[in-house]
């Protein structure tokens, strides 16, 4: 497996476009994004767990419960939620690019992010859907994932290379996620787009399974989003024998998958609202895997420690704290913690008590732009991973007037 250049177009068959539509009033950010297969694709989707869900995510469950869906239409600008006529907006959308695609409504997946409980107009949509579908190209990946930006200060797309069956398959996403991230069985919104060949059941239970230890490993800020989505077409034109069951080609695909979405989750991490840093909670030595888990989003939430990691300081009682209350079942005297980055290793803690350490070293340490929390329960063999960022001030400016 190798990573290759190319987003959601890396894959055959599949091409993609953004435009600014009118949605935002800032005429140079793109709103309005599209991505198209050339054939029907199995499909699958995740969603936000949030009582409070936007209309597209009802309408995109409702076209994509037969497993099939052939493209994806997504505005940035304004999230179609707590709206009066948020299903009628978001299943005209979907007429409407059908329409000008010469498929079935019914096999195009549809998501909307912004502001939530503000009117959509479906005109400006409307306006700039001919210049969306004649700008398709299979280099469009990078205008694609511009159009679905909000707060995010840079694109965020990825793509592999990796074989089944013999045959040489692509599989490559693109990602907006910079605040209100906290998913519980999904994440901000991220596309994803396959050659491989693979059934509609199959496809939903790797992207279900994968997320378990990919985009639920990650926050930013502690808030779930009412849009959340991730969805994946494959549409089979690598030419493989179709994965219809667990083996060996299963495995490989799944490799793939989580290839790119850990590959996303550090760009949205990294790109957290007012973020400098990206931080990686590894924990190891759990007793079992959801202990592991628990501790690693426990440390990466804590407002405490992105607060300290901002300011480079070493506070490890901040990662001693976020542990003990995580509700995991840990022995505090047994945890060692150590902070890590290209400028070196410092250890700070041992067996639950604090470590003699040099202040200047692990300050180098924590300046980096890449940081990694190192917690050892001693307990057991399980592992686990969580991504998150530092917290800014400039977080509290972006959130302080994000309607404006």
């Amino acid at each position: 497996m190798k990573v290759i250049e190319g987003g959601v177009c890396a894959a055959k068959g599949f091409r993609a476009n953004g435009v600014h539509c009118g949605i935002r009033k800032n005429h140079s950010k793109k709103d309005l994004s599209l991505i198209f297969s050339t054939v029907p694709a199995s499909a699958a989707a995740v969603y936000t767990t949030n009582l409070v869900k936007g209309a597209p995510l009802t309408v995109t469950k409702k076209h994509i419960a037969n497993g099939t869906a052939q493209a994806v239409i997504c505005n940035s600008g304004n999230a179609n939620t707590c709206n009066a006529n948020g299903i009628e907006i978001a299943e005209e959308m979907s007429a409407l690019a059908a329409s000008a695609l010469g498929i079935a409504a019914e096999d195009v997946v549809v998501a909307s992010t912004g502001v939530i409980g503000q009117p959509l107009s479906i005109d400006p949509i409307a306006a700039g859907l001919p210049e969306l579908v004649a700008g398709l190209s299979d280099n469009g990946s990078g205008t694609a994932a511009e159009g679905i930006m909000t707060t995010d200060t840079v694109r965020k797309e990825v793509a592999v290379e990796f074989t089944l069956g013999g045959k040489t398959c692509r599989l490559g996403g693109i990602a907006k996620g910079s605040g209100m991230i906290h998913p519980n069985m999904a994440t901000m919104l991220v596309f994803l787009t396959t050659d491989a060949a693979i059934s509609p059941a199959m496809l939903q239970k790797a992207l279900s399974g994968d997320i378990a230890n990919t985009f639920n490993m990650l926050s930013i800020d502690g808030d779930t989003s009412t849009n959340d989505m991730v969805a994946i077409l494959a549409n089979g034109l690598a030419g493989n024998p179709e994965v219809t069951e667990e083996g060996e080609d299963f495995t490989a695909f799944m490799q793939a998958l989580n290839s790119v979405t850990i590959a996303l989750c550090r760009k949205i991490a990294g790109d957290g609202e007012g973020a400098t840093k990206l931080l990686e909670c590894k924990v190891t030595g759990a007793a079992d895997l959801a202990t592991a888990k628990t501790v690693a989003k426990s440390v990466i939430c804590s407002s405490l420690l992105k607060a300290a990691m901002f300011g480079a300081d070493a506070n490890w009682g901040r990662v001693l704290c976020a542990i003990g209350y995580s509700g995991a079942d840990v022995d505090v005297h047994k945890v060692d913690v150590a902070f890590s980055s290209p400028a070196g290793t410092v250890a700070v803690c041992k067996d639950g008590a604090g470590l003699d350490f040099s202040e200047e070293k692990a300050k180098q340490v924590l300046l980096e732009k890449e940081i990694e929390i190192l917690v050892e329960l001693n307990s057991g063999n399980a592992a686990s991973t969580a991504w998150g960022c530092d917290l800014t001030y400039d977080y509290v400016r972006i959130n302080g007037d994000y309607r404006t």
